[in-house]
This record gives structure tokens, C-alpha cells and sequence, in this order.
């Protein structure tokens, strides 16, 4: 980004004339044409910095688009006129709504396009287009000239086989047309059939595209189907090839003396898997025993997965391809085949198995005085539950109870230090069902973190950072091999400082500009003060959603949430494929070889970073989609809640008693004409002046349940409101099925969002 500023230094806090403050706005969008700024990042530019003059910014830059010397191209983003070329590049959006967009400049900018400009491209397809000038008063509008490449891409939906025709009605959000599909190509499809289908050809006069069934999944309703359709909408694979499970059925599970012989043997030691009780592949075990000079030695024994699946091999491709074990609410579909991962790697009581380990010395303050890292042999002597384990720290007796004790309070003076040092603690409970044998839900249970799982967590963050610094901390002078990184960026400073702003309103502080330790330390103590409170959950996504994404990478920027400057995925191979690449690396390094080549290790963790965000939204969808069905046989009956997302359709309401999230839509509220406020998270009614806020308490009444879409609808009862605010009478009077005239009037965007995750993966 160029400065146009001028070289004379302003004292801070120096308010610029209007004729001045215009030329500086002017020169500097005019000097980076083809980007388009919001009025913070154009006040930085032109060195402006106290508040009271950055509102003069946004107040001029008003008055320039009013007279059209510059373009406001999206909500709250500005761009100098001459810099809009007629014609760009960029990825087309569809939706099933019409509001189709192209989005330009790396984000930076969406334009709408109308459905008879679209040349039918379909939903990810990159695109050339001319963009139109904007009206006074109207948007610009763009026009698809070319699809220059085209997403491959299938779409869910139930099939209809009629006399004369036969079609997929599709679950997309993204295609509003039904798919019109040859007989000859049903593939033995009928109606009411749950299938995967995919366009052929689309003709600028056809209303419907053409198409093909590809795979049939069962009859829609049924579970299996459903689970499998949500998969195929993500492109994730629901099947496993037949020629990758006959691969896996011809490795040799043997361990043979020779092998045994090249590792370290802790057959003898006390060891023992924790995991939930419904865990089949087993990955990670604890051993534990006193030294003579009273330390303790903790080995982290992971699951040694590369010795089994090569480099290369059919069983490698097809992990390397799926990059991960998806975790839908009732099945997991595993990243490697089941003989592997529920079986010859699973470490499971009384086998021996073979592992990769980092064995720690602790002393009695949980300080490393030493460590190592190497392949070992091991036979566990237990498998505990969460809950079993948990139950012996709280009553101090079970089967090694004095071990399990002991790894406890290391653990816990382990976490003391993370948190010390910075970092973050998000601990949200999260919404688990009881499936019957149909797979349908019959309760909803929360899963809490108790000390039994941070006592597992605390030793696998150790051995993941461990490995790391083990590789990427050399010494001055030296340069760093090759490695994969799991790495947390700095949050967007911007970010930080609007949640800040939000959560002063619920009385909350937090520092969004001191040093990171102590931005986090402030955000803890508000994520500890918020418990049990009605502004808990949204406060808690609207922290995590300030925060960047962890991905995998070569190029280490450290884990901003960990307050870490090296970590990595080390113990899940069974389940991670960059945690295979992890234990391949180290093996190779600890031979001698060289660095290994950086821009192949940096395809795969682009790759495994995409797949891992596909997974963690198909576990998100088969979550909406349970708790659809489960409330389905609550229609009628109410609840109170707390609304968690705002937009311009609505609000969402999270209820209380089973963290099940539904719309109340802005259609059903027939008291007023209500409007998005999207800088203070609420709609605001236009004539009495009545608020609904992120947090706001509310009870509501369950209107509808559509599996299809999985969404439930709200029927508003009343609004308890929140307690922290003053809040104006209103008439309550909220009929759910009342023909109404209201409706919101905002962006596009939606302040928060409905769809929350109930997880985050470090």
C-alpha cells in the first residue's frame, strides 16, 4: 500500500482543513487504484490517528461518494472512480434467493449480478465480467461475459419421476432451479430417492439446467441417506474403495522381534489410553513411572501409523487425499481404513503396539529437565473413559489411581503456566445426541472438559510443542529444516477492538491494544466473568470469530491462542494426515537426510487446512440437521433462550435447555417495521423503537421444522430482554402465523451468526 501523504511531519491529534483532508482522501485512493479501502485503513494511510479526526474521514468520504468522485463498492468500502475497469475477474456467487454476485479484488468487493446477466455460472465457477457505472443512489451491477472455470461440483436433492420428466428438487442454498434429468441417465433412481446429481449442460434460454444422476443414497428420511447427502454436499467422501480396504486387509500386523529391537520397550511400564467412551481408534496412550532421583518420566506413545502406510502407497493417496476423519453426530468416517485405525494401530488394552513417542523427565513443578523423541513398543494395561478417569481424580480411588493422580497435578501445573503466559481459554460445552438404533435423537446431552480431559490435552499440547521446537528452534546462525507447523495468527487488530467495543456494552473490559499477553489475559478474565450469564454464548462466538483460523503451514508464525511461538500436530496420525507427515519428517530428519523440498509440504497443508475446515462444516451440518429432527416432535411447545445471531431475516434464538438454535423471522414480527443495525448487533423497530440484541433473553415457541433446510423456526412469546440495558415498553403482540408487512431493511451481512460452531480445533 503506497503513502501519498506529505513528507512535513503533523503533531498526533492534528485536525486537517476540508479542503486538505479531500486531497489527501483523493491522492491516496488515486495512488492504489485498484483496491478498495474502509475508512480506517484510509485514515492510517494519510497518517491520520486520533478519533475525532478519523470521523472527519468517514464524514468526507461520505460527501465524495455523494458527489461521485470516488465509489463506495460494498458497505463501507471506498475506491477511487477512475480505478474501475470495465471489465475484471472473479469468482461468481449463486444463490437460491437470486442475489447472485461476482466478488472481485480478492474479496475486497461484491457486485451484484442479475439472474439474465449470469450466463447460468453456477456457484464457485471463476468469471469474467463487465461491471456497469453505478447510478446515483444504486449499486453497480456486473454482466458474465465468460466462465473461464468452471467448479466441478455435484448437487444434493430428492428425486421426482414423473410420466413425462424427471427432476432433482436440490437442498442447495445455492440453486433455486430443480435439475431436469433425462430418463436415461436416472440410473435406476425412482421417486423419493435421496441421490447426487450433477448439471450437463444449461442454455442461456432454459429456465432448468439438464443433468445426471451420479450415486443414489437411500430414500430420503432415512438416516444413512441424510448423514451421506450431508457428506456429498461437502465433497467428502461417505464410502471407502474397495481397492483401499483390500490394500489395508494385506498389511502384516506383525511385530517381530527385529523391529522390537529398534525401538525403546516400555511393554513393562505402566500405560493407559483416556478417551471418550464411545472412542474406537485409540492414537494416543500415557505412560508413567518414578525415576530414582524422584522426577517423573511421562511418555506420550502415539500411534506409529507410518510404519505401516508408506509413502506413496494406495492406502497413502487415499488419506493424503481425505486429510482427515470426519465426526458427524453419529458415525465417524475415518481417514484411514478401519483394519488400521479401529484395529492394527488402535492402541488397545493388553496389544502390543507399535508407537512414536516424546518421553518427558518432570520434575515435581511439572518443569521438562529433559525429553526425547523416538519410536518404542508398548502394551496398555487400560482403557479408561473420560468419565472413569474423571472419577477417580475426584474420589482418589480406581485402578492406578495413584498414576492417574500423578499425571493430574502435573497437568494442572502445566495449564497454570499456559495460561500465565498468555493463553487463551475457550471452554464451551458442547450439544451431543443419544441416537437410537434408527439413528434418530431421543435426548441431548452437553459435553463439558473436566480435569480428566485437560489432563489428556495438557501432555498432548507438551508433546505437540515439544516436537516442534525440536525441529524449528536452531540455533543462531542456523537454518531450520523443512517442517509442517500448526499455527495461530495474530487477530486482526480491528477485530479485536470491535468485540471490545461490544462487550464494554455488557459491562466487560478488555484491553484490544496492549501486548498479546495481555490482550489474552483480558479476554480470559471476561470468558470467566461472562459463565452461567445470558450474554455467555454470544460473547464466547463473537471472541472465538475476533480470532484467525489455525492452519497448517511450513512457515511458522507461532500459535497466537496457545502463547506459543512453536507448535504442531504430532498426536493424531489415525485420524490427521499432517500429523503423518509430522512423524515421516521426523523420522527422516533423525537419520541425517536433508531439508525436505518446503513447496510440496506446503501444497499438502494448504490441502489438509481446506479439508479440515469442509469436515468441521459437514459436522456442523449433521448437528443442525439432529437437532431439527429432534425438535421436530416439540412443535408447540416453548422455551426460553438467548438470541445468539441477528440479520436482516431475523434472529436466532439459542434455547437454554438443549443449546438446539432456531429463526425467529423478522416476517412474524408484525409490531413494526424492523431494520438491521448491524454496528450494535440488533434490529431496531422504525416507529417504536424496540430492540433485539445479541444476548437478549427471550422465550419463544417452536413454529416449524425443515429437515430439508435444517432450520427450525421461532415463534416469539416474550421478550425478557437483558437485564444490563434500560429497554423501552412495546406491544408484544407477536403472531406466528399473523400475515405480516414487516420486514428488515440492512446489508447483506449478518451480525453474528446463526449457525455456531460448538468446537475449535487447536
Amino acid at each position: 500500500m503506497k503513502n501519498t501523504s506529505t513528507t512535513k511531519e503533523r503533531k498526533p491529534g492534528r485536525r486537517l482543513k476540508k479542503v486538505d483532508l479531500r486531497d489527501k482522501i483523493m491522492s491516496f485512493l488515486d495512488a492504489n487504484k485498484s483496491q478498495a479501502f474502509n475508512y480506517k485503513q484510509i485514515a492510517f494511510g494519510i497518517d491520520v490517528t486520533d478519533k475525532a479526526a478519523r470521523l472527519d474521514v468517514l464524514n468526507m468520504l461520505d460527501e465524495l461518494v455523494a458527489a461521485e468522485e470516488i465509489l463506495e463498492v460494498s458497505l463501507g468500502k471506498y475506491k477511487a472512480s477512475a480505478a474501475r475497469a470495465a471489465e475484471a475477474e472473479g469468482v461468481f456467487v449463486r444463490r437460491a434467493n437470486g442475489k447472485n454476485a461476482v466478488i472481485i479484488n480478492d474479496g475486497d468487493e461484491q457486485i451484484m449480478v442479475a439472474e439474465r446477466n449470469s450466463m447460468h455460472a453456477l456457484n464457485g465457477d471463476k468469471v469474467r465480467v463487465e461491471i456497469s457505472a453505478a447510478l446515483p443512489g444504486r449499486e453497480s451491477e456486473a454482466k458474465v461475459l465468460e466462465i473461464l472455470e468452471p467448479k466441478d461440483q455435484v448437487f444434493i436433492g430428492t428425486l421426482k419421476v414423473e410420466k413425462n420428466y424427471a427432476a432433482v428438487i436440490t437442498d442447495s442454498k445455492f440453486l433455486a432451479a430443480d435439475i431436469i434429468i433425462p430418463r436415461r441417465q436416472l440410473k435406476g433412481g425412482k421417486s423419493g430417492d435421496k441421490v447426487i446429481a450433477r448439471i450437463t449442460q444449461w442454455s442461456d434460454n432454459e429456465m432448468n439446467p439438464r443433468g445426471e444422476i451420479v450415486d443414489i443414497l437411500g430414500k430420503k428420511g432415512e438416516n444413512t441417506a441424510e448423514m451421506h447427502a450431508i457428506l456429498a454436499e461437502f465433497g467428502l467422501p461417505y464410502k471407502y474403495p474397495e481397492h483401499v480396504e483390500e490394500a489395508a486387509e494385506k498389511i502384516d500386523a506383525g511385530i517381530t522381534k527385529a523391529e522390537v529391537a529398534k525401538r525403546e520397550d516400555f511393554r513393562n511400564v505402566t500405560t493407559f489410553t483416556i478417551d471418550p467412551r464411545d472412542a474406537k481408534d485409540f492414537d494416543d496412550a500415557l505412560s508413567i513411572r518414578q525415576l530414582a532421583n524422584g522426577n517423573w518420566e511421562v511418555g506420550v506413545h502415539i500411534a506409529d501409523v507410518t510404519h505401516y502406510v508408506t509413502p506413496n502407497s494406495t492406502i497413502d493417496k487415499e488419506a493424503r487425499e481425505r486429510a482427515t476423519s470426519v465426526y458427524l453426530v453419529d458415525r465417524t468416517i475415518p481417514m484411514l481404513p478401519e483394519r488400521l485405525s479401529n484395529g492394527i494401530c488402535s492402541l488397545r488394552p493388553n496389544e502390543e503396539k507399535l508407537t512414536f513417542s516424546a518421553i518427558f523427565e518432570l520434575d515435581a513443578k511439572a518443569q521438562v529437565v529433559n525429553y526425547r523423541i523416538g519410536r518404542t513398543v508398548i502394551k496398555s494395561d487400560r482403557r479408561f473413559t473420560y468419565e472413569e478417569a474423571q472419577e477417580i481424580i475426584e474420589t482418589g480411588k480406581g485402578d492406578f489411581a495413584k498414576e492417574i493422580l500423578t499425571l493430574d497435578k502435573l497437568a494442572k501445573e502445566l495449564r497454570r503456566r499456559r495460561y500465565d503466559a498468555g493463553a487463551l481459554e475457550f471452554d464451551r460445552a458442547e450439544v451431543r445426541f443419544e441416537i437410537d438404533k434408527e439413528g434418530r435423537p431421543i435426548s441431548v446431552y452437553f459435553k463439558e472438559s473436566k480435569d480428566a480431559n485437560k489432563l489428556i490435552e495438557e501432555f498432548m499440547l507438551l508433546a505437540n510443542l515439544t516436537v516442534a521446537e525440536a525441529i524449528g528452534k536452531v540455533p543462531r546462525g542456523k537454518k531450520a529444516k523443512s517442517f509442517v507447523y500448526r499455527v495461530h495468527d495474530n487477530p486482526d487488530p480491528e477485530k479485536i477492538t470491535n468485540f471490545a467495543q461490544i462487550a464494554s456494552r455488557f459491562g466487560y473490559k478488555i484491553n484490544p491494544e496492549g501486548k498479546a499477553k495481555e490482550v489474552n489475559k483480558s479476554l480470559n478474565r471476561m470468558l470467566k466473568d461472562v459463565k452461567g450469564k445470558g450474554e455467555e454464548n454470544m460473547l464466547s462466538i463473537l471472541a472465538i470469530r475476533s480470532m484467525a483460523k489455525a492452519v497448517y503451514t511450513t512457515d511458522n508464525v507461532g500459535h497466537y491462542g496457545l502463547a506459543l511461538d512453536y507448535y504442531t500436530h504430532f498426536t493424531s496420525p489415525i485420524r490427521r494426515y499432517p500429523d503423518m507427515m509430522v512423524h515421516r519428517l521426523l523420522a527422516k530428519y533423525a537419520d541425517g537426510a536433508r531439508s525436505a523440498d518446503k513447496i510440496k509440504l506446503e501444497d499438502q497443508c494448504r490441502h489438509s487446512s481446506d479439508m479440515e475446515q469442509l469436515a468441521s462444516n459437514a459436522e456442523r451440518a449433521s448437528i443442525r440437521y439432529k437437532q431439527v429432527e429432534f425438535m421436530q416432535g416439540k412443535m408447540g411447545e416453548i422455551y426460553e433462550g438467548v438470541i445468539s445471531g441477528v440479520t436482516e431475516w431475523g434472529f436466532y434464538v439459542e434455547l437454554d435447555e438443549n443449546m438446539c438454535e432456531g429463526l425467529v423471522p423478522v416476517r412474524d414480527l408484525n409490531d413494526d417495521y424492523y431494520e438491521l443495525d448491524e454496528k450494535n448487533f440488533c434490529l431496531i423497530g422504525r416507529a417504536h423503537h424496540n430492540k433485539y440484541t445479541l444476548g437478549d433473553k427471550v422465550k419463544v415457541q417452536v413454529a416449524r421444522a425443515d429437515l430439508d433446510r435444517k432450520q427450525l423456526d421461532f415463534a416469539l412469546i416474550s421478550d425478557e430482554g437483558n437485564p444490563n440495558k434500560p429497554r423501552k415498553e412495546h406491544n408484544k403482540s407477536h403472531g406466528r402465523n399473523t400475515p405480516s408487512k414487516s420486514r428488515a431493511k440492512g446489508s447483506r451481512k449478518g451480525a453474528g451468526n446463526g449457525n455456531s460452531k460448538r468446537s475449535k480445533s487447536k
